[in-house]
């Protein structure tokens, strides 16, 4: 297993429900492919950008360990969802 990180900025017009709602849905899809280590939270942040005519993204930090063929999946979940304006996956 290799430690990732993952910054997944979700679209700025969701509640703070529904932002967690779709977060936690995000380390369930990690945890039953790995092992969550943690979730921050950063709250809805400005872009410095306007990404899909949006100004504001409400930011998630996961740190996790996963086998790198889980990767390639899970990028593939994030770019479906749509409430995920943009998303980077590091390995550590």
């Amino acid at each position: 297993m290799q430690s990732y990180e993952a910054v997944v900025i979700l679209t700025g017009k969701t509640s703070e429900e529904e932002a967690q709602e779709a977060a936690n849905k995000i380390k369930k899809l990690i945890s039953s492919n790995g092992e969550v280590v943690s979730v921050d939270d950063w709250k809805t942040r400005k872009l410095a950008y306007e990404i899909k005519h949006e100004k504001e993204g409400h930011y998630f930090l996961y740190t996790f360990n996963a086998a790198p063929t889980f990767i390639s999946e899970f990028e593939r979940v994030l770019r479906i969802n749509t409430q995920v304006l943009k998303h980077m996956v590091i390995k550590k």
